[in-house]
């Protein structure tokens, strides 16, 4: 319910080019205890008195000199803001029907003609307001309702986030206990995202979910996964089986960020020259998103000391990555790639210097 005290507390602008008509009108709104009231006899002050006042309810007389209601009615709805509820009573003479509907086409919310009866003059202005204030009312709500809509959204944001945090390190140790692999991932096929012009949120999206690359290998056997001998052919068709494992595990969502999860755990093994894995997929054919991870995640792999495998100098690992551009790789990823390298030993080299 609305107190009848904020009722009387409303702000009223009154335009009426008869001073008659506004004493009137003050009259009979005082001795209801409306308190804000702002009178205007000039209706070429009229926008600058509304815009200054933000009131809850116009009165608008219509035949008035240089600016008749209906233009200046016009005026003021281009002015309320969209989606927002502000009264216009309209009193006149005119008692027509015309009138009457031209009005209220105009955006009047109710009609009123002179003379005026006070007891009708105030029941009309009350419900009036009391529709102004329950709008006002509700709005206020749903700004608070949709504030936690947000504030809900981003926790369960957050925890999708954290869940793709977890997930990446629990396949990290299985064969890398620091989770610097999975993490490295992310930073550095976001990086190569960004220069080739990817969207800012697909960019954001991929540092998410790039280091979940590896997750299906929770699925393959320690005794395989951190043999320090080479691999039997039988043994490394059960690791290639990681980049389904790591889909299916993945598969379903209907969030974004877990689809493309899916999309790099399925692809990132995949060749330019279409002789990668599992889908032996071709050139474009294979979703940008595993082409960049699979540079970012060779770059680091031959970086990096694994079971039976010394990790391979950073310019030897860049010279191993050109040697497969187009072939193993997509030519403007590994393009994106070197940029990133080479911005990167500049600034080592400033440092140095």
């Amino acid at each position: 319910m609305i107190n009848e005290a904020v009722i009387q507390s409303a702000k009223i602008l009154v335009v009426d080019d008869e001073r008659t008509n506004v004493r009137l009108i003050e009259r009979i709104l005082q001795r209801s205890n409306y308190v804000n009231i702002k009178s205007i006899t000039d209706p070429r002050q009229a926008m600058e008195a509304f815009l200054e006042l933000q009131p809850d309810l116009v009165i608008l007389d219509l035949f008035m000199p240089h600016i008749d209601g209906y233009t200046l009615m016009a005026q003021l709805c281009e002015a309320i803001p969209e989606n927002t509820y502000l009264p216009i009573l309209v009193l006149t003479a005119d008692a027509s029907t015309q009138a009457k509907q031209r009005a209220l086409s105009a955006g009047a919310k109710d009609f009123l003609t002179k003379p005026l009866n006070a007891v009708e003059v105030i029941l009309r202005i009350k419900n009036l307001l009391k529709t102004r204030l329950l709008y006002l009312q509700i709005q206020r709500q749903n700004d608070v309702l949709e504030k936690r809509v947000r504030e809900r959204t981003r926790d369960l944001e957050d925890a999708q986030v954290e869940v793709l945090k977890r997930l990446a390190r629990a396949a990290e140790f299985r064969d890398d206990n620091t989770g610097h692999h999975a993490h490295y991932i992310g930073v550095l096929a976001s990086q190569i995202a960004q220069i080739l012009g990817m969207p800012a949120d697909q960019v954001e999206l991929i540092r998410l979910t790039a280091p979940l690359h590896d997750l299906g290998k929770i699925g393959i056997p320690d005794k395989i996964l951190l043999k320090a001998t080479p691999l039997t052919p039988e043994e490394f068709e059960q690791v290639k089986s990681h980049t389904t494992i790591g889909a299916r595990i993945l598969m379903g969502s209907h969030f974004a960020v877990l689809q493309m999860a899916e999309e790099i755990a399925l692809t990132h093994h995949e060749r330019w020259d279409g002789n990668g894995y599992p889908l032996r997929l071709q050139g474009e054919h294979i979703p940008l998103t595993g082409r960049i991870v699979a540079v970012a995640d060779a770059f680091d792999t031959l970086t990096r000391t694994r079971p039976g495998k010394r990790a391979l100098k950073s310019s030897e690992a860049i010279e191993i990555i050109l040697r497969e551009s187009g072939r193993a790789f997509d030519p403007n990823v590994v393009k994106a790639f070197l940029e990133i390298q080479n911005a990167y030993s500049s600034s080592k080299q400033e440092e140095a210097d």
